[in-house]
C-alpha cells in the first residue's frame, strides 16, 4: 500500500519500561507501513530532552528514520546547539521544529521567542544538513490575533528555511484545504502535510482540542458525547470518521499523512487498512 500513500507518525517519549515496551512493539506493528519517518515529541522547557534523544536513537538504531521535536521556549543557543550537534553526530537528518508552549508558571523563555528564530538559527548553525518540519494550523494557532497573522506568521517559518510542514489536527477538511489555497496564494509553495488524530476516547480529545485550538464539529461532538461509556463503538465509528477524513485528503492530492499515534497503533492500522481497502477496490 504504502507505495502509494506516504505516512509518519508521532509518538512521545515513554517514562516506565512498561511505557517503552509497549512503545516497541507500537513500532513493529506500524513499521509495516513503511513510514517516511517516526518522530518524537520534546517536552516544555526540554523537560522530556533525554527521553526524547533516547528514544530517536532507538528509533534510528532499528533502521528507520527519526525525527526528533525540538521545541525553543525556554531553551537556550547553548542548549539548542548541543542537540543539534549530538543530533548531527548521530546521523540525525530531520527535525520537527517548534516554540513549544510556555510552562505553567515560566518566567523566561529563553533566547528564542518565536519558531521562526529556532528555524533561523538552525540554518545558521547546520546550513542544510537537518530537514526540517514546522508545525501549521489550518484553523488557526489559539494564540492568533487574526487569519492573516497567523498566515504571516507561518510565512515567516518559510522564508527562515521550512522544507515542510506538519498541520494541526482537524476533523474539517475544508480548513485545510482553504488553508493550503491561501498560502498557495501566498507564494508558500513547500508541502503542508495534514495532522491526523484518531478518535481514542470523547474526554481526552475534548481536553486536547480545547487547548490546541482545534475544532471539534458539533455534528461529531454530539455523535461522540451521545456514545458516553460505550468506547467500542465510539472507537468503531471513530475509525470510519478518520478513514473518510483520510480519503477525502488523498483524494485532494495531500503529499503525505501525519498520524499523532499517541503511543498506540491498533485504531491507526485500522484506519489504514480501510483506506487501502477502499483504494483496492477502486482498482
Amino acid at each position: 500500500m504504502n507505495k502509494h500513500i506516504p505516512l509518519s507518525f508521532e509518538f512521545f517519549p515513554p517514562k516506565t519500561a512498561e511505557g517503552i515496551a509497549n512503545l516497541r512493539e507500537t513500532r513493529v506493528q506500524l513499521a509495516k507501513f513503511n513510514p517516511e519517518f517516526f518522530s518524537v515529541t520534546f517536552g516544555a522547557g526540554g523537560s522530556t530532552r533525554d527521553r526524547t534523544m533516547e528514544t530517536v536513537f532507538e528509533i534510528q538504531a532499528e533502521g528507520h528514520q527519526a525525527a526528533p521535536h525540538i521545541s525553543c521556549i525556554s531553551s537556550s543557543k547553548e542548549e539548542i546547539r548541543e542537540l543539534l550537534t549530538a543530533y548531527k553526530n548521530k546521523g540525525i537528518k530531520r527535525l520537527v521544529t517548534l516554540r513549544g508552549d510556555v510552562p505553567s508558571g515560566e518566567v523566561s523563555v529563553g533566547d528564542f521567542k518565536y519558531a521562526n528564530e529556532l528555524v533561523t538559527f538552525i540554518r545558521q548553525e547546520t546550513g542544510d544538513w537537518f530537514h526540517l518540519e514546522v508545525a501549521a494550523y489550518p484553523e488557526f494557532h489559539p494564540e492568533a490575533l487574526s487569519a492573516a497573522k497567523d498566515l504571516a506568521n507561518f510565512k515567516r517559518k518559510v522564508e527562515a528555511g521550512a522544507d515542510a510542514a506538519i498541520t494541526q489536527y482537524f476533523y474539517n477538511a475544508d480548513a485545510y484545504f482553504r488553508f493550503v489555497e491561501s498560502c498557495t496564494a501566498e507564494g508558500i509553495a513547500i508541502p503542508i502535510v495534514p495532522g491526523v488524530m484518531p478518535i481514542y476516547n470523547y474526554t481526552q480529545l475534548a481536553r486536547f482540542s480545547g487547548v490546541c485550538g482545534a475544532e471539534i464539529p458539533r455534528w461529531l461532538r454530539l455523535r461522540l458525547e451521545a456514545y458516553a461509556d460505550d468506547l467500542p463503538s465510539l472507537r468503531a465509528f471513530g475509525i470510519d470518521v478518520v478513514s473518510e477524513l483520510c480519503e477525502r485528503l488523498l483524494a485532494w492530492g495531500v503529499p503525505s499523512l501525519h498520524f499523532y499515534t499517541l503511543n498506540q497503533a491498533g485504531i491507526i492500522s485500522n484506519i489504514i487498512n480501510n483506506i487501502e481497502q477502499k483504494a483496492a477496490d477502486k482498482n
